[in-house]
């Protein structure tokens, strides 16, 4: 029997979505319903003023194209295996605190835990668990799913569609975020790579003759990441309301969030109003309002070459070693100076500029029908050389001390060359 669908949704990027009774159920449920009030890209609209999409839509698109290449994957999954990788695939970002990224340095700092960690328990132990009971599905192995944590023997590849270096939430994101922001770097043909998706040895690789779409889909990984997702302007907005979450925490309770059904509660909007009532965060919270935004002092691009300096500044007793030397340098407080690095896990895309996890499988039909296994920087010059890129690391301080800044971050940290001074 067929899957039977209950209605449609309309989408901005694949047109209609299509949705079964038991997707209907569970995007209907409180922790669905939450994400409309969490944006996908928090900090990105002060850049962007269109990019006030929310998780939720991004949760239904991610759906779709997990429900499309696990339809077109030719290793015979059930109606009820690819109902199950949809749902998951719905499901994978129900653990986001508001906010989004901002708050997953406090989550891990005070409750030693991730979105993801909600994400499974969320599924697990609220509302949502008896949605999917009642329909047949085990909560606990569409939670592990959610995350890519499944681990069924000679699947691998289940979990590799949520989560990968070629994952369906990356594809959608990418698509989406461009969209969203205006910013026109996220476009690869995103059906030519699922189309040609196969199993190679239990992992999901792609068909040699869909190079060009992959390279495409690395490049605007790349140039989304600097243009959206690390962008100077979007960082330094970010930067101001994690600070103010560390300063409030206390006062507004935050702590409350460990409970699962004040976590659930919790959206941009009512953290948002509780930062602004804040006395430590209300300053802070003013300068928002008006954007009198963090400016960047100093910027400088790490290469392969230069790893291990940009390796250590990613150790946050280091990075506030270097942060006390420069404001000392310069003459001010330590609380006057803030170092970005994009391995932060408060940055959206926080492993973006790693690229030699990419090592994604490729192979080459042999004529006589079998799969040829190859590395992709071995077929591909693009990745070679991207293979030597780079992390980026900024000095953010107010307007006002930005000149003192600079030249203390140049005289610590030396002058950066004048290939990392372009601005995206």
């Amino acid at each position: 029997m067929g899957r039977v669908y209950w209605s449609f949704i309309k989408d901005p990027i694949y047109g209609y979505i299509r949705i079964t009774d038991v997707e209907r159920d569970v995007i209907d449920s409180l922790p669905m319903q939450r994400l409309r009030r969490i944006r996908q890209l928090s900090g990105a609209e002060y850049v962007y003023p269109a990019a006030n999409h929310t998780r939720f839509e991004h949760s239904l698109g991610t759906m779709f194209l997990a429900g499309a290449l696990a339809e077109s994957l030719p290793v015979g999954l059930s109606e009820f295996e690819i109902q199950r990788v949809r749902l998951a695939a719905l499901l994978h970002d129900v653990g986001h605190a508001p906010f989004s990224h901002l708050l997953e340095p406090i989550l891990m700092k005070y409750f030693n835990v991730n979105h993801e960690t909600m994400t499974t328990r969320i599924i697990a132990e609220s509302e949502l668990a008896g949605v999917l009971e009642g329909h047949g599905f085990d909560a606990k192995d569409i939670s592990k799913l959610a995350v890519g944590g499944l681990g069924e023997p000679k699947k691998r590849f289940l979990d590799q569609i949520i989560r990968s270096s070629i994952d369906v939430d990356k594809m959608d994101f990418l698509l989406r975020d461009s969209y969203h922001t205006g910013a026109g770097y996220g476009h690869f043909d995103v059906f030519r790579l699922i189309y040609t998706m196969d199993v190679l040895d239990d992992k999901l690789s792609v068909d040699l003759t869909a190079l060009p779409a992959l390279e495409a889909f690395i490049l605007a990984r790349l140039e989304s990441f600097r243009a959206i997702y690390f962008h100077k302007t979007s960082r330094a907005a970010q930067l101001m309301l994690l600070k103010a979450l560390e300063l409030a925490k206390d006062e507004m309770g935050l702590m409350g969030l460990r409970g699962l059904e004040n976590y659930l509660e919790a959206d941009d909007a009512s953290i948002w109003a509780a930062l602004c009532k804040c006395e430590a965060s209300a300053p802070i919270m003013g300068d928002l309002k008006r954007r009198r935004l963090l400016k960047c002092a100093y910027e400088r691009t790490f290469f392969a070459e230069e790893e291990l300096v940009s390796s250590i500044l990613t150790n946050e007793g280091i990075r506030d070693k270097v942060r006390e030397e420069i404001s000392q340098e310069a003459g001010l407080s330590p609380d006057e100076v803030y170092i970005d690095v994009p391995t932060l896990p408060s940055v959206p895309y926080n492993r973006a500029m790693e690229l030699a996890p990419m090592e994604i499988p490729l192979f080459l039909r042999a004529r006589g029908g079998g799969k040829i296994a190859k590395g992709l920087s071995e077929v591909s010059r693009v990745i070679s050389v991207l293979r030597a890129f780079m992390n980026i690391i900024r000095i953010y301080s107010s307007e006002d001390h930005r000149d003192s800044v600079e030249r203390a971050a140049e005289k610590v940290l030396g002058r950066p060359p004048l290939s990392s001074v372009v601005s995206y």
